[in-house]
């Protein structure tokens, strides 16, 4: 008798995971996947969503669905599930086993899958870049590895974790080059918010749904790969080095959060980021904290570095914050890049509360953290609108885009739209690059 599951996640591991230990398995029947509201807000207003019988293989041929996790305890009776499954990334060890409750409490066992059983064995290196929260600097240290082996003649290939929300098969398999590709993709403001910056730089990056598939693509045109991990998710590949990215504006979050700790466990490598704004004390704390988790692993310090398009028009003007959405939301930050650039310029930051339009003011009451500046939202047309017209109706002279996207490539603005871009610094030894090429000079002895 097959055993019956739910797997509970975001769009994203979720599918990994049924992708490498549930598919074509005639041990298990999925009943659905659930959709995590927290993390995915302003996907689940649809009242019916499947994961597509052309993806699911041979067991499926309708499909899975996705619902609300808020309807979890009620599957779990209507159907006499047996097992939930963790599946996502980003949540408080403490709201895991909330989780655990609700699903032990309404009959079924909770089990969290170690990645011994989900990660690929690619056929070329694989350096992958994790850590133990959103908004770490994961991706800066992402592309800071790919420029630099592509600077020493490596071809090099990037890979990001998923976060597909619209026709999952035209995008089970994407390959980003160009603006176009993103389009061709019909990519949501948060997809763009990861491969805007890599296709700003002349990288190539895929992501999708099936990371076997994409894999084997992405070894065609590549000597090594780097993966880009979202959230603070683990590697979905074998690792052959892993950087995982630590904040120390955060301090105690990476033995706080899951599967961030997983990550700090697994390092080799550990970035210990946004130095320049970080205060020694917490510095010190999440030093104890890594020696306790993973005192082999090898510590970086870097700087978050902010640079503005023409500063100077900041100065003494009224402006309003655009930042990355996922960071302020699930990722629990209150400000990022862009708020820190309008300040360092000396900027009159305006309060973006009287401005909400519709989804807007929804994100606002739900992330009461988010004060000051507005989150790129865009998980739907609607989003992109209320955002767009947040900021129209902003009395202010200038919109700061500390967003990882090109807003002037997405909304019309009645006024003029400054950029921000952040990137990392080397501030001691060893430093990245350092590490990177004493990988690179194994490699090379062994092949």
């Amino acid at each position: 008798m097959r055993k019956k599951v739910i797997i509970i996640g975001a769009l994203g591991m979720d599918f990994h995971l049924y992708n490498t230990v549930f598919r074509d398995n005639d041990e298990y029947e999925v009943i659905a996947f659930t959709i995590a509201g927290e993390q995915n807000v302003g996907t689940i207003e649809e009242e019916e969503r499947k994961f597509p019988a052309e993806l699911a293989g041979k067991l499926y041929p309708n499909g899975i669905p996705m619902v609300s996790e808020d309807l979890l305890e009620e599957m779990i009776k209507k159907y006499a599930v047996d097992e939930v499954i963790f599946a996502y990334s980003d949540v408080s060890h403490e709201e895991v086993m909330h989780k655990a409750s609700r699903a032990l409490s309404a009959g079924a066992n909770y089990r969290l899958i170690s990645g011994r059983f989900t990660q690929i064995k690619a056929n070329k290196p694989v350096i992958a870049v994790c850590a133990v929260r959103t908004g770490c600097g994961k991706s800066q240290v992402s592309r800071a590895v790919y420029r630099y082996l592509k600077k020493k003649g490596i071809k090099v290939i990037a890979i990001r974790e998923p976060m597909p929300y619209g026709d999952l098969v035209q995008q089970n398999v994407m390959r980003f080059e160009t603006y176009d590709d993103l389009d061709k993709y019909d990519c949501t403001i948060e997809e763009r918010e990861e491969y805007e910056p890599y296709i700003r730089q002349g990288l190539v990056i895929y992501s999708g749904v099936d990371y076997e598939k994409i894999i084997r693509e992405a070894e065609k045109e590549a000597d090594m790969i780097v993966f880009d991990g979202g959230n603070n998710e683990i590697s979905f590949y074998i690792t052959d080095l892993l950087f995982v990215v630590v904040d120390p504006l955060r301090p105690g979050h990476e033995v706080k959060y899951h599967p961030g700790e997983v990550n700090a466990r697994y390092a080799d490598v550990f970035v210990i980021n946004k130095m320049n704004s970080a205060k020694p004390e917490d510095v010190k704390i999440v030093e104890n904290n890594l020696d306790l988790l993973n005192p082999k692993a090898i510590k970086v310090f870097t700087n978050s570095t902010v640079t503005a398009d023409n500063p100077l028009k900041m100065k003494g003007k009224k402006v309003i914050v655009v930042e990355d959405g996922p960071t302020l939301t699930h990722g629990g930050m209150a400000i990022g890049a862009g708020y820190v650039a309008a300040k360092n310029a000396g900027a009159k930051i305006i309060d973006p509360k009287p401005f909400l339009v519709g989804t807007m003011k929804e994100v606002f009451k739900e992330f009461p953290q988010i004060t000051q500046i507005v989150p790129a939202m865009g998980y739907n047309d609607q989003q992109i609108k209320d955002m767009e017209d947040t900021l129209n109706k902003a009395e202010c002279e200038y919109i700061i885009d500390g967003s990882p996207i090109d807003l002037e490539k997405l909304i019309d603005s009645n006024k003029p739209i400054i950029r921000v871009a952040y990137d990392i610094e080397a501030i001691s030894n060893p430093t990245i690059e350092e590490v990177l090429d004493e990988f690179i000079e194994k490699h090379l002895k062994q092949n």
